[in-house]
């Protein structure tokens, strides 16, 4: 059971929340007084139009060594959205759809040992509008070929820490702006110099590909990701419920 679902019954839910749009921005500096304390890079007009019924679909691509904070910390943000306004009951107002994704079902041990059991192979997975990689040591052939087909009709998709070498290696981070984490980036600068490495950043992103930088920063990532989608006022409510009291997500 989510755990909203689980609060509510236990009659712990919070109030409802409206839905607003989100205005086009570009990287700016933050204000005087800000909590925001890096500068985030975003692209002009990057609104993203949810399905008006049903779920969006999150893949979370994982493999051995995959580490935890960079896919729990986006699974958390995306698992606790509400909207009320999409329909009558929580499962409707929930509007992402999680799974984790591998190249078989064979338990995975990600970061510290943990062991995880990916719900779906490449070959059986449903088609992801949204795609979160995080920081692994898998890099095979199935794992390239799955992101060529599905980034073709994803709405976005997303690396956490070093998750970006995986795009890099891909080929979809080619004469773009991008980061990772920051013991890392002198090596993917230097590995990948068609990569336009920007430093200091929580996260770039662009119209579909985008990169967060280490560990906490795919939060701030996936925040903004919802905005995108529901606007500024779901996204804060999202971030409200988590208690998270980082503005490093707001553009």
């Amino acid at each position: 059971m989510k755990r909203r679902n689980f609060l509510q019954d236990m009659g712990l839910a919070g109030a409802a929340i409206g839905v607003s749009g989100v205005s086009a921005v570009t990287c700016q500096t933050p204000k005087s007084g800000s909590t925001n304390v890096q500068q985030n890079y975003a692209a002009n007009g990057n609104k993203l139009t949810p399905p008006s019924k049903g779920k969006i679909p999150v893949a979370f691509l994982i493999s051995r060594g995959v580490t935890m904070i960079d896919y729990a910390g986006p699974w958390e943000v995306f698992q606790d959205v509400h909207v009320p306004s999409r329909g009558s009951d929580m499962d409707e107002q929930m509007p992402f759809e999680l799974f984790t994704v591998s190249d078989t079902t064979e338990t995975v041990e990600g970061s510290a040992g943990l062991k995880i059991v990916p719900n779906y192979a490449f070959q059986t997975a449903p088609l992801p509008k949204v795609v979160v990689i995080p920081a692994q040591g898998g890099r095979t052939q199935s794992m390239f070929e799955w992101l060529a087909k599905v980034s073709q009709t994803a709405d976005v998709v997303m690396s956490v820490c070093t998750g970006a070498f995986i795009l890099a290696k891909a080929g979809m981070l080619s004469g773009k702006p991008a980061t990772t984490h920051h013991d890392f980036i002198d090596r993917l600068a230097k590995e990948f110099p068609d990569i336009q490495i920007k430093r200091g950043l929580r996260f770039i992103e662009g119209s579909k590909i985008s990169t967060a930088g280490g560990l906490t920063s795919g939060i701030d990532l996936a925040l903004r990701v919802v905005e995108r989608y529901f606007g500024r006022e779901v996204a804060e409510a999202t971030a409200t419920y988590m208690e998270y009291q980082s503005k490093s997500w707001i553009v």
